[in-house]
């Protein structure tokens, strides 16, 4: 009989207080909630611009450990529906769980049977209230999200913004992350005043292409790599291993810091 059994009857606590099985201590303990402060492998920009015939959407490859370039294939953009693009920046992790959202979103839908699809609206509606409702948790996702695609009978261009807070917003051209500052100056050349209405299918792609180019160059968390979709009412054309030329022969002679020789 070992000591603990020996003094248990002399009014001492029972063995279990000193050395609790596993079942004792998940009975007892409190929960554990746990909130994410920040993100942390995240991926960048987000572009998407409105043309004569519909919308195109494009985000690059790349997800960044911290400050550090980790991941080269991770696909940001997420076809909903017969004729919705969402396409997500900001943590990844949370945008695997929206993806999930969305499946069964999709689900649902499909299971009623009675012919009707999801339209880009609905869907940016939804995807709205789900941001502003984690965030009132203090639990937000931590991402900004794009909705782009055609709307209604009319087959009508639409995109649409989404952040962690709840915020939306429509307007021709839409960017997220860096490309706020850098890229949405050259879409908005094109769309601004209802040029968009007049604006080519290739010319509409020229300016994406011309948005990733300068994003690789003056984003140190983006890529040439990236992935484009076109939404028109013939359909939803998703174009994945896309990337863009760059020329670096201006920094022949360019220098840094410490001793060189000149």
């Amino acid at each position: 009989m070992s000591f603990l059994e020996l003094t248990e009857p002399w009014g001492k606590p029972a063995k279990n207080v000193f050395f609790p099985t596993s079942s004792d201590v998940q009975q007892n303990a409190a929960p554990v909630i746990s909130r994410t402060t920040q993100p942390i492998v995240t991926g960048a920009s987000v572009i998407a611009l409105k043309f004569a015939d519909g919308v195109m959407i494009a985000a690059d490859n790349l997800a960044s450990y911290g400050s550090l370039a980790r991941f080269f294939d991770v696909e940001r953009l997420t076809k909903v529906g017969n004729n919705t693009i969402v396409g997500i920046g900001g943590d990844v992790s949370d945008y695997q769980h929206l993806q999930r959202i969305l499946e069964d979103l999709e689900i649902k839908e499909s299971n009623y049977g009675d012919g009707y699809a999801l339209q880009p609206s609905h869907i940016h509606e939804y995807l709205s209230r789900v941001f502003y409702a984690r965030r009132n948790k203090m639990d937000p996702y931590w991402n900004q999200a794009i909705v782009a695609g055609v709307d209604g009978s009319q087959k009508e261009p639409f995109v649409a913004f989404a952040d962690l807070r709840g915020n939306t917003y429509t307007a021709p051209a839409i960017a997220t992350g860096f490309a706020i500052h850098l890229a949405l100056p050259l879409m908005r050349k094109v769309t601004d005043d209802d040029r968009w209405k007049t604006l080519s299918k290739e010319r509409a792609r020229a300016t994406i292409d011309d948005c990733i180019r300068v994003l690789y160059y003056r984003d140190g968390r983006s890529l040439n790599k990236f992935s484009v979709a076109t939404i028109t009412a013939d359909g939803i054309d998703f174009q994945t291993n896309q990337s863009v030329s760059s020329e670096w022969a201006f920094a022949e002679k360019q220098y840094g810091y410490g001793t060189q020789e000149v």
